[in-house]
């Protein structure tokens, strides 16, 4: 993953404010919005993996799941006619318009 930290499992983002000269980021893919910042790279990288260990600690204490959990489902927008393309291929080869869709994140992201 590009602009991003692995810290126990879990990812951060990495951005740079000009404005402020500083460099920022969030936990990516839990509940939780969990932010951290630092003023060069190596600050940055210890104030995460502090946010993930804190945050770990409060889900113990709260008995809650640390993790964001995915339902499978999501709306996506495209356009009239690339939705009529992708249904007319998806029934010219005996595929519902979800398993198509899938199939094509699949190879996408592989």
């Amino acid at each position: 993953m590009k602009n991003a930290m692995n810290y126990k499992g879990y990812y951060g983002s990495v951005e740079f404010s000009d404005e402020d000269d500083v460099f920022f980021g969030r936990i990516i893919g839990i509940n939780d919005r969990i932010m951290y910042e630092g003023d060069t790279v190596k600050n940055l990288r210890r104030h995460f993996e502090e946010s993930v260990e804190d945050y770990l600690s409060i889900c113990v204490q709260l008995g809650k799941e640390p993790e964001k959990t995915y339902r499978g489902t999501f709306n996506v927008r495209i356009t009239p006619a690339l939705h009529r393309n992708l249904a007319l291929f998806s029934a010219s080869r005996g595929k519902t318009l979800n398993a198509a869709v899938e199939e094509a994140i699949r190879e996408y992201i592989n």
